[in-house]
């Protein structure tokens, strides 16, 4: 079911507040090429935990400890690739100009050298002014 107009300039605005509050947690949260699972570098990584799985067995049952020792260390490779494919790497920083919503200019930004300062915090929080206007939202309802 696609957004309402009224829905997605709501969400273009919590996303403009969330990069002006916290631009690093908010580029972090980005979904990238670079920042997604990869499916086989885990699949590939099961697939050595159960061979490690299969050499310390076999290490075990044969009197073979070098075979044990070794197994337990493919199985801790494997595990690691497993691991490391599930969670994705972090994504890239932001570029400009990537389409990354801009955050609306407010006086005393910044530097005179160019560096970002933050804003001085706004008698009403962010989490306040999102209530207010879920309760506008729910008042007005359909009509």
């Amino acid at each position: 079911m696609p957004l309402s107009e009224h829905e997605q300039r709501l969400l273009e605005q919590m996303e403009r507040a969330l990069y002006a509050e916290d631009p690093k947690f908010a580029t972090s949260l980005r979904s990238g090429a670079g920042a997604k699972a990869s499916r086989g570098r885990a699949a590939f990584g099961v697939l050595v935990l159960l061979a490690g799985v299969t050499l310390l067995m076999l290490g075990a049952i044969l009197p073979l400890i070098a075979l044990g020792v070794a197994g337990f260390i493919v199985m801790i490779v494997g595990a690691t690739l497993a691991y490391l494919g599930l969670r994705g790497r972090p994504a890239a920083p932001a570029a400009e100009g990537d389409g990354a919503p801009e955050a609306a200019p407010s006086a005393g930004t910044s530097t005179s050298t160019g560096t970002p300062r933050r804003a001085p915090k706004q008698s009403s929080g962010f989490m306040d002014r999102l209530e207010d206007r879920w309760r506008k939202r729910r008042d007005d309802g359909p009509q």
